[in-house]
C-alpha cells in the first residue's frame, strides 16, 4: 500500500511514537507466540494467541490513521479519523490488558507497551491541538 506522505510526517513526535509502538508490539508478540503456540493438555489452543496477533495488526494500523488525519483537509472528516484513532488505541490498550492474563513470560513486557500507549495518547492530545 502506497501513501502520499506529507513531507513533515517523519518529524512528527506522534508518528515516531507510533513507529516505536509497532516495533515493540511485534517484538512482544513474537515472544508471546513462543509460549502461547503450544497446545494445552486437552489439545486445545490458548485463546490468548489471537490477542498477540491483534496487537501487531492494531499497532501497524496507527501510522496509516495518522497519515489520513494529516492528509485530510475537511475538518469534519479529520475529526472522524481522529475518533477512529482513539478507538484503535483503546482496543490496543485493552488487548494488552487481556494478554497480561496469559500464561506466558512475555506478559511482563506488556506494561511497557501500555506505558508507550499512554505516552502516545499524550502526544495525540497535543497533536490534535495543532491541527
Amino acid at each position: 500500500m502506497s501513501y502520499n506522505l506529507p513531507s513533515h510526517l517523519s518529524d512528527l513526535p506522534i508518528y515516531k511514537k507510533a513507529m516505536d509502538i509497532v516495533a515493540l508490539s511485534q517484538s512482544i508478540s513474537s515472544y508471546l507466540n513462543q509460549d502461547l503456540s503450544r497446545l494445552n493438555e486437552d489439545g486445545t489452543e490458548d485463546n490468548h494467541i489471537y490477542f498477540s496477533g491483534d496487537i501487531v495488526q492494531q499497532s501497524t494500523s496507527l501510522t496509516p490513521k495518522i497519515i489520513n488525519v494529516e492528509r485530510e483537509s475537511c475538518s469534519d472528516k479529520k475529526y472522524k479519523h481522529l475518533e477512529s484513532l482513539d478507538r484503535l488505541i483503546s482496543r490496543l490498550y485493552n488487548n494488552c490488558k487481556r494478554l497480561e492474563r496469559s500464561n506466558s513470560n512475555g506478559r511482563d513486557y506488556l506494561p511497557i507497551l501500555r506505558g508507550e500507549l499512554r505516552k502516545f495518547r499524550k502526544l495525540q492530545r497535543h497533536w490534535m491541538m495543532t491541527l
